[in-house]
């Protein structure tokens, strides 16, 4: 039975030393809380670091240790020295990819060592999930510490279904491309068979990164990665939704809430939780507090802040930078409105349990979210469950990624202190009713998807995406096909071989005059040609004087400008009439579009029009695209034309030439028992289908085909000829 192995920097388990030995204690937050229904399935395994340096452990201690976890806790140990946590964690992690990430490219220290460190610990990592690996388990990568994992596993074992969640922000393509080791991060993530997200910005963001990086573009989010299709999808995690929903009900959060009644700071409290991080926005909450004090003096005395900061990196300078700033600034607000009976900020530097917690939320009138940007925020979410049927509001900034899911938050810009003051005075102010409408509707949604719901819509979307996959894969012309296609062939009297030209026998060039064949392509089909059983034909939208100079000598048939002429023998023939007026009004708008698109280029073909833009910015060129080939649809509506997109390529060719129907004059009139053809876009499909049965039809590269197989690229079509010729 396939078994489910969950991979993160710390497991659900975390050890540490005490008096009488080792204790094993539930880890804390809500990837393991998330995932603990999935754990506890029969057939599954967590792997991750204990959280004690191996080298501060002797052999049978980490013996001891490992025995325990893989036994009473179904986890398997990654051993981490001191070296790796300095180099791997609080370098590459912390340093480079945390702030990156979070937009603080000034803050990022680069790093070769660094990045070694990150990539041995990924290798170290892999090693023990491969020694636990088996076809088709589920192997579900966790957040930023692992992102060359995915492309480890998948390397070793095609058959695994991989996933992959980032549970930080990935930043736009303009921030990530600073990253010296963007592309192998990038093919590290594509390992996965379904890469998830939190929001839609964050996965619209590593699609673009995809594309302009590694050139691979995307089909609704399904990205053609090789010879793979991998899916990107948005997953906003949840949190234990009934945990903090019926806390209320719990004897000790009960006392806690009593607590709180009965030494309340003030008639309204504003409630902040965060770690301490620079990505928190704490010193701009701060500042707004303030400003809203300002604005608002007839709540001074009314209203309370209390702020819980969990201390977090002690020991790097910019934290400690950060603790220092907001110690000064809580200090500098007390000061100025401190009364004898009042104070405006309690202000706690540790962290709080779950029940007290609780309680404060149940007692708060407002919860302030102010990051400057944040993965998710189940604060929020935490905040929302715990306050049952009582009011209270939430301010959140729109940097923070849950604001796209509790749109019914009051949403401020975390950069502005004015903004955030006048969204707290917004909250103070808003009716009980008002409150509690608001409040049910986002209870109901975090109810329905809360954490549960979360990790089993991951795992099935994973099953489906891989599932997907084989629909594709089961399609490769994978080694017996190729020898079944093989045998056919050598038993055939009579063959036809079809084959197009641009992007099937030669990879696509960036300018015309380059996509010449090259001696072996030469030799190749002329072998083929040789064959007295074989009747080869070339297939191309180029016109006949490219084909006549650099294909008319190998011996092949030819077809022309997408079916407008053929050769057969020595003569072109023309097979469709020509409207000569339609290039001349369309050229124009074409080449416009290749001036106003850097990259870009327009080619004026015998009978068609092409547009190019294999070298542009992918977004720009995703917006002309479109407006381009609404022009030409609109302009060539009394003209009898056809316009197709290709490989980053946008024609315009004559509605009656047609590559199927050049090539039926081929096999329509004559009897083989052997046919194949091979083509890589939408003018080939249209072959494809047209051929009869039993046809051996190739597409070059993944996608929706009408072709019985698909190859990846023009050197793997190349290495099949030679094999069957």
């Amino acid at each position: 039975m396939a078994k489910t192995i969950i991979v993160s920097n710390r497991m659900s388990t975390s050890v540490s030393r005490g008096e009488n030995g080792f204790e094993f204690t539930p880890s804390v937050g809500g990837l393991a809380t998330g995932l603990s229904s999935l754990h506890k399935q029969e057939e599954s395994l967590w792997i991750g670091w204990s959280g004690l340096p191996s080298d501060t452990l002797g052999q049978d201690e980490r013996t001891s240790i490992a025995t325990t976890l893989r036994k009473e806790h179904k986890s398997i140990p990654v051993d981490l020295s001191t070296t790796d946590l300095e180099l791997f964690y609080y370098g590459f992690c912390n340093n480079i990819v945390w702030p990156l990430f979070h937009y603080f490219p000034t803050y990022v220290t680069y790093n070769d060592e660094y990045w070694e460190s990150y990539r041995a610990v990924n290798e170290r990592f892999f090693e023990r999930v491969k020694q636990f690996l088996e076809p088709e388990d589920i192997v579900w990568v966790h957040d930023y510490q692992l992102m060359l994992l995915p492309a480890m596993v998948k390397a070793y074992e095609p058959l695994a279904r991989v996933g992959y969640f980032l549970h930080i922000p990935f930043p736009s393509y303009e921030v990530f491309r600073l990253l010296p080791w963007r592309e192998d991060i990038l093919r590290g993530l594509l390992g996965a068979d379904l890469v998830g997200f939190h929001t839609y910005d964050y996965a619209r963001h590593f699609l673009s990164s995809v594309r302009r990086l590694l050139g691979y573009d995307h089909d609704l989010a399904n990205v053609r990665y090789e010879n793979r299709m991998v899916r990107v999808d948005v997953f906003p995690m949840g949190i234990d939704y009934e945990r903090y929903a019926s806390s209320v009900n719990l004897p000790v959060v009960r006392e806690k809430i009593a607590e709180v009644d009965a030494d309340r700071p003030a008639e309204r409290i504003i409630l902040s939780v965060d770690r301490l991080d620079y990505t928190k926005g704490i010193p701009q909450r701060l500042r707004a507090y303030e400003r809203f004090l300002e604005l608002k003096p007839h709540y001074c005395g009314k209203v309370s802040m209390i702020m819980i900061v969990a201390p977090s990196r002690t020991a790097v300078p910019q934290y400690q930078e950060l603790k220092r700033e907001v110690d000064e600034l809580v200090s500098v607000i007390n000061g100025r409105f401190s009364t004898i009976a009042w104070t405006p900020i309690h202000y706690f530097y540790r962290t709080f349990p779950f029940e007290e917690l609780c309680a404060l939320y149940s007692e708060a009138d407002v919860l302030l979210v102010t990051a400057l940007r944040d993965g998710m925020n189940l604060i929020a979410k935490e905040f929302i469950a715990a306050k049952g049927d009582t009011p209270g509001v939430i301010v959140v900034s729109e940097t923070a990624g849950v604001a796209r899911e509790l749109s019914e938050a009051i949403i401020v810009n975390a950069s502005s202190v004015e903004d955030i003051a006048v969204g707290l005075a917004r909250a103070l102010e808003m009716p009980a009713e008002e409150q509690m409408r608001r409040n049910e509707r986002m209870q109901e949604r975090l109810q329905r998807y809360d954490i549960h719901y979360w990790s089993h819509d991951f795992v099935t979307k994973l099953e489906s995406a891989v599932e997907h996959q084989q629909t594709y894969l089961s399609k490769r012309l994978a080694a017996s096909i190729r020898r079944t296609v093989t045998k056919a062939y050598a038993a055939a009297k009579r063959r036809l071989i079809l084959l197009d030209y641009d992007g099937t026998l030669l990879p696509y060039m960036d300018r015309p005059d380059r996509a010449v064949p090259d001696d072996d392509l030469r030799r190749l089909v002329s072998r083929l040609a040789l064959d007295k059983a074989n009747d080869v034909v070339l297939i191309s939208s180029r016109g006949r004087d490219f084909m006549t100079e650099h294909l008319g000598e190998l011996g092949a048939g030819m077809i022309a400008s997408h079916g407008v002429w053929i050769r057969r023998t020595g003569e072109w023939e023309q097979l469709v009439p020509i409207e000569p007026d339609w290039k001349a009004e369309l050229a124009p708008i074409m080449q416009l579009h290749a001036d106003r698109t850097p990259g870009s280029r327009f080619e004026e073909k015998e009978y068609g029009l092409a547009w190019h833009y294999q070298g542009s910015e992918p977004d720009l060129a995703f917006i002309r695209v479109a407006e381009l080939r609404d022009a030409l649809l609109s302009m060539s509506a009394n003209h009898n034309v056809t316009v197709f997109e290709g490989n980053r390529v946008l024609e315009v060719k004559s509605a009656l030439a047609s590559k199927s129907q050049a090539a039926a004059i081929w096999h329509e009139h004559a009897d083989y028992d052997f046919i194949l053809a091979a083509g890589d876009d939408q003018t080939d499909e249209e072959l494809f289908a047209s051929l009869p049965g039993g046809a051996h039809s190739i597409r070059i590269g993944l996608g929706m085909t009408n072709a019985a197989y698909f190859l990846e690229n023009p050197g793997e079509l190349r290495v099949f000829l030679k094999e069957i010729s």
